[in-house]
């Protein structure tokens, strides 16, 4: 089992930025992707950016060039730095593991909301 805590979202205002964390509760050398999506009202959960053991990063076609997915294998945990937060951005950011072993956890969400 993994136990991922988020942290990090918050208010800001549209142009802002946020740095969300995200730490798992044992070695992240047994996992394969670490990675963020998020879930506004009335949408589906959708992909952000993740990212795999070896550092490779895929972004959201809305992420890219505005976040950057980061990983430190030592201090398990993952990050997502976002910069240049637009409206539609408001969400709840869910981090997401998966095992070697293809077992899927989800973290507890983290709401994010900008304002204009």
């Amino acid at each position: 089992q993994v136990q991922l805590v988020e942290s990090g979202g918050g208010l800001v205002q549209a142009g802002g930025s946020l740095r969300l964390s995200c730490a798992a509760s044992r070695s992240s050398f047994t996992i394969n992707d670490m990675g963020w999506y998020r879930q506004a009202p009335g949408k589906q959960r959708e992909l952000v950016a993740v990212i795999s053991r070896s550092g490779r990063v895929n972004y959201a076609d809305s992420a890219k060039g505005r976040f950057t997915n980061s990983r430190d294998n030592v201090r398990n945990t993952v990050y997502l730095q976002m910069n240049s937060l637009k409206l539609e951005d408001t969400a709840v950011y869910y981090c997401n593991a998966v095992e070697a072993t293809f077992r899927v956890f989800w973290g507890q969400g983290t709401q994010v909301t900008v304002s204009s």
